[in-house]
Formats: C-alpha cells, sequence, structure tokens
C-alpha cells in the first residue's frame, strides 16, 4: 500500500483528507496530538498519537510506515486566541512544521501538501484573490502559515522538497455519507453555531453589522465544501508524485456568501427559523473577502462542484443531526 502521513488527521479537514485518500488508492497514518482533533474520526488508515515537536516520534513514524509524501493539516487555527497568544502560534504552527519538514527530508520523503490559509494575505477588502495578491498577514495565525511556507521554499533549494501550498477561506459542510464531519468543543465557526441556535443548544446567533456596502448590508466571506477542498489536496498530491514541480493554489468560489444568504439557505434547508439578533460591526472586519481558483481549475483540473450553499448546509445539518464524537 502506498502510505500519506496525514497530520492533524483527526481533525475535521484531515479527517475527509483521510477518507478521500483511502478512496484515491492510498493509505492515509494519521498523526495527531488529539488537542483538538478526536479519535472516533480516523476510520480511515492507521492512527499515531504524537506531537509534532516529537522529532523522535516523527523519525520513528516515517521509517515505520516510509510514506510517499506529507500531507499537513495539523495547526491551531483561531483568528482571535492568535491575536491574543501570538507566542502559542509561532511555536505550534512554525516550530512543529519545521520539525515535521526536517524530518521528512531525512527520511527521504520529498513530496510535501501544506494546507495554508488566505489570512497570509492580509486585507485585501473587495477584491478576488488569486496567487500574486501581496502575502500582508494582519496576526500570528496568518503569519505563522507564511512563515512555513518559506520554509517549504528553502528546503526546496536545499534539499529538494517539492510541496503544493493550498490557500483558502472558510470550510463547511461533511462527508455526505455522515462517516465524519465537524465537532469543535468550544465551536465558531458560522454555520455549526448557526445550527446549533437552530435546535437550541447555544443563544442566538449574533450577526455583527448590518450597514457593509453589500447588497443585504451583511459582510460577505469564501466558503469551499471540505469535500471539495480534500478533493483538491489529493490532487496536490497527484500533481507530485507524477512529477511536477512546486505549486501554490488558491481554492474559491470567487463570490461569496453573505451572512444573510448563509442565514436564508439555512432557513430553507433545514425548514427552521434561525434565532438571530444585529449588533454593531467587530473592528477588523473586512466587507468583502473572497478567493478565486482559476489556476487549480486550470491545473488540477478543480472543481468545487459541492461548495454551494445550501448543499454545504444540507450536509452540515446532516451530520449536526446524526453525528458526533465521544473521544
Amino acid at each position: 500500500m502506498t502510505n500519506v502521513l496525514v497530520t492533524g488527521g483527526a481533525g475535521y479537514i484531515g479527517s475527509h483528507a483521510c477518507k478521500a485518500l483511502k478512496a484515491a488508492g492510498y493509505t492515509p497514518v494519521t498523526y495527531d496530538n488529539l488537542v483538538t482533533g478526536w479519535k472516533d474520526a480516523v476510520k480511515f488508515g492507521p492512527f499515531e498519537q504524537g506531537d509534532l515537536s516529537d522529532r523522535a516520534r516523527l523519525d520513528e513514524i516515517f521509517a515505520t510506515y516510509q510514506p510517499v509524501a506529507v500531507m499537513h493539516f495539523a495547526a491551531l487555527s483561531q483568528v482571535g486566541e492568535a491575536m491574543s497568544e501570538p507566542g502559542r502560534y509561532w511555536r505550534n504552527n512554525v516550530e512543529g512544521s519545521l520539525t515535521l519538514i526536517e524530518a521528512a527530508t531525512a527520511a527521504g520523503c520529498l513530496n510535501f501538501v501544506f494546507s495554508s490559509t488566505c489570512a497570509t494575505y492580509g486585507e485585501h477588502d473587495n477584491v478576488v484573490l488569486d496567487e500574486s495578491t501581496p502575502q500582508e498577514p494582519l496576526n500570528a495565525y496568518g503569519a505563522s502559515k507564511r512563515a512555513v511556507e518559506n520554509i517549504l521554499r528553502d528546503f526546496e533549494a536545499a534539499k529538494g522538497l517539492r510541496h503544493v501550498i493550498f490557500r483558502y477561506f472558510n470550510v463547511a459542510g461533511a462527508d455526505p455519507e455522515g462517516e465524519v464531519g465537524e465537532h469543535h468543543r468550544p465551536e465558531t465557526h458560522l454555520i455549526p453555531v448557526m445550527l446549533e441556535a437552530i435546535d437550541g443548544t447555544r443563544p442566538a446567533l449574533s450577526i455583527h453589522g448590518t450597514d457593509y456596502d453589500t447588497p443585504d448590508g451583511t459582510c460577505i466571506r469564501d466558503y469551499v465544501h471540505v469535500c471539495d477542498l480534500v478533493d483538491a489536496h489529493v490532487l496536490g498530491l497527484k500533481w507530485l508524485t507524477d512529477g511536477k514541480g512546486s505549486r501554490v493554489f488558491n481554492l474559491g468560489t470567487g463570490k461569496g456568501f453573505s451572512v444573510r444568504e448563509v442565514i436564508d439557505a439555512s432557513r430553507s434547508v433545514t425548514n427552521r427559523e434561525v434565532p438571530h439578533s444585529e449588533g454593531p460591526r467587530r473592528a477588523g472586519d473586512a466587507t468583502k473577502l473572497v478567493s478565486g481558483s482559476t489556476r487549480a481549475a486550470a491545473e488540477l483540473g478543480w472543481e468545487p462542484s459541492r461548495s454551494t450553499m445550501p448543499q454545504m448546509i444540507a450536509d452540515a445539518w446532516r451530520w449536526h443531526q446524526n453525528g458526533h464524537y465521544e473521544g
């Protein structure tokens, strides 16, 4: 079997990536410290518990499984926390990634797929981002991801580490077959928070600002279905194993969805009202943040076919009603 080491494979995106990898003929080997991941989400290949800071453990994993590639999702990713605890983000996201990259290159594993973020671009309000947009991150989360991108480039020059980098905004939805889904404690993402408000497990959803220069006054964000996202990562892996060079790809719909559009779609899908309140803008919120995916479509053949808001909410709602993890 062809092994792929998936860091963060017990998390939301990583677990979906493991399912997609298995379907594509690979054996995903999950490496996760379970700080934010769930052992119950590891269903498609071996599980190895460990931390990115543990070089000896990583060396052991590379020796045991001899993966053909690394797919790196493991990272802290809460912007608010990154603003208040930047040191934690630099230590975990950058030092941890550096240790992983050093272990991979030492083991001769020279294909690396990195899950980055459009937060590396910073605030380019009301434009459609592409891979040439200047990277001007506003917080330690975006800055730490940009730093890892720079490390990958240095290790390509020094060690021949070829890499594919994916940058994207919000991820939503769940596995249509309900095997894995989104399960954060606490939950901070708009769609699952909205679904919790619908079924009464949390207070009403708060809309932060209704006077933006958008058609309905609420700010617009880009969303990609988690299954579309991980399909792109598998295509990126195949790009590398086919011998192609390092590349950066943005993943997005190019148009985004407003908060009110998300609420309206939820009402239509669930046939339930969304309890919500309206309040003032939050400091630092941009009017419109979206990304295109022209390069990914042209070069990878990627198409975000499930990334319609009704589809993302329908899949998330199905998981919300029936799926959960115990540990």
